[in-house]
């Protein structure tokens, strides 16, 4: 399922009460990191609180995709006020209690366009380096190893694969959902609800602030080079319910409010989300049969 408000919705306040917002900074080693805007000595961060959260993927766009936990992703950022609403399902993004939803959360963000995605998601539990690790496995397989420690990228944190599709015969879309804290950080009593009343049919929604990066690499001097869309949901409210839809082989909803400003990708790229994201669920066809 996947349901949107048929376009963008202003949300958010001035970056400076938004307590989470996106800004990019200077590399320690390097001088480049002196230079204004989003140039190819900054780093591209998510802060939480004023404190570099997440590393995202770099402004190139030619770099590999990128999310890598840092010291400020410490907390969740759910809310009390809307903590009912989010028990059950949420359907229609025009339905007042979602738009209550949509508020609440945007007073959290900068200021800005975001595209409500209404999604539901089968999540699985993915730690680094080991079975399904996207960065050890289909970005090796486009990008390589990183050149200079001769390894994978590592996101520093145990995610969530949900999703993914052909976009076209040249790029790949790929679904991801971050947690704030890992989830050894949950109180187990907390998830072993949630796992019984998905049992008894219960379908929770989530809440997510996400971004849509597309990263080609440069050339084709790589085993599988192609466009990797990626959909990363950054973990707002939810994560009981996304640890227990992982251990319970069960569906969660999730609302995402997707940055349109903060995303790798162009408006029209931004817009197909919906209809690639109604699509079946289909793995990198070069992929399965290299």
């Amino acid at each position: 399922m996947v349901t949107t408000s048929g376009g963008p919705r202003s949300l958010g306040v001035p970056a400076r009460g938004a307590r989470l917002r996106f800004d990019a900074q200077g590399q320690e080693s390097g001088g480049q990191g002196q230079e204004s805007g989003g140039g190819p000595g900054r780093r591209r961060l998510l802060l939480v609180d004023g404190r570099p959260a997440f590393e995202l993927s770099f402004f190139c766009g030619t770099c590999p995709l990128l999310f890598r936990r840092l010291e400020g992703a410490r907390e969740k950022l759910s809310l009390d006020s809307v903590r009912e609403r989010l028990t059950g399902p949420l359907n229609d993004p025009d339905d007042g209690h979602v738009i209550e939803v949509m508020e609440a959360f945007g007073a959290l963000l900068p200021q800005g366009p975001y595209l409500p995605l209404l999604l539901t998601v089968e999540p699985r539990l993915i730690f680094p380096g080991r079975n399904g690790d996207y960065f050890s496995g289909e970005q090796v397989a486009t990008w390589g190893t990183d050149p200079f420690w001769g390894l994978p990228q590592y996101p520093h944190t145990p995610y969530y694969r949900t999703f993914e599709t052909a976009v076209d015969a040249g790029a790949h879309l790929y679904e991801f959902v971050v947690p704030m804290v890992p989830p050894t950080w949950n109180e187990r009593e907390r998830v072993a609800q949630y796992v019984t009343l998905m049992e008894r049919g219960t379908l929770p929604t989530a809440v997510a602030a996400s971004t849509l990066d597309v990263c080609e690499p440069a050339t084709g001097e790589t085993a599988d080079p192609y466009g990797h869309w990626g959909l990363t949901h950054f973990l707002l409210d939810g994560h009981h319910k996304l640890e227990a839809a992982a251990q319970s082989g069960r569906p969660v909803r999730l609302l995402s409010l997707l940055t349109l400003t903060e995303s790798l990708a162009t408006a029209q790229q931004a817009a197909r989300l919906p209809g690639l994201r109604a699509r079946p669920r289909a793995p990198r066809a070069a992929a399965a049969g290299s």
